[in-house]
């Protein structure tokens, strides 16, 4: 299956997601959840340097329950970004159901300390039709 993509850009600052579904034995989040990896490029396209500071997101399972996360930085890492410097990281998520959605922001700061809310695209979680799933 062709992973999913998902952009947008605000301030300068582009956000870009690739989503994978993964199959039960290349994740260990339990046979009752369903799992996607999710691969994030923050590319900044301003003319100012800018550092992550905080992420928040907002996950909707295919029942329509929703869990915040707020946290510093993704990763561990708070990157600094030069002018035309990207930064890409990965991540996952399971659901207890086969569909879902992410969405959300963060925040990152300019040199001069002003705040920077850079909107993260909101990107489905799909179980694929199973004749379809690459292991």
């Amino acid at each position: 299956m062709r992973p999913m993509f998902y952009s947008h850009t605000s301030h300068g600052i582009t956000v870009m997601v690739e989503v994978e579904y993964l199959t039960q034995d290349r994740h260990n989040w339990g046979p009752e959840n369903h799992a996607w990896a999710y691969h994030i490029t923050l590319r900044n396209s301003s003319d100012e340097v800018v550092q992550l500071r905080t992420r928040h997101w907002v996950i909707t399972d295919g029942l329509g329950r929703i869990h915040r996360v707020d946290g510093e930085g993704v990763v561990g890492q708070t990157p600094r970004l030069n002018p035309s410097q990207s930064f890409t990281y990965t991540s996952g998520c399971p659901l207890p159901t086969p569909h879902g959605t992410m969405a959300g922001h963060y925040v990152f700061v300019r040199e001069d300390g002003a705040p920077l809310k850079v909107v993260i695209p909101t990107f489905s979680l799909d179980v694929p039709d199973p004749g379809r799933v690459l292991n």
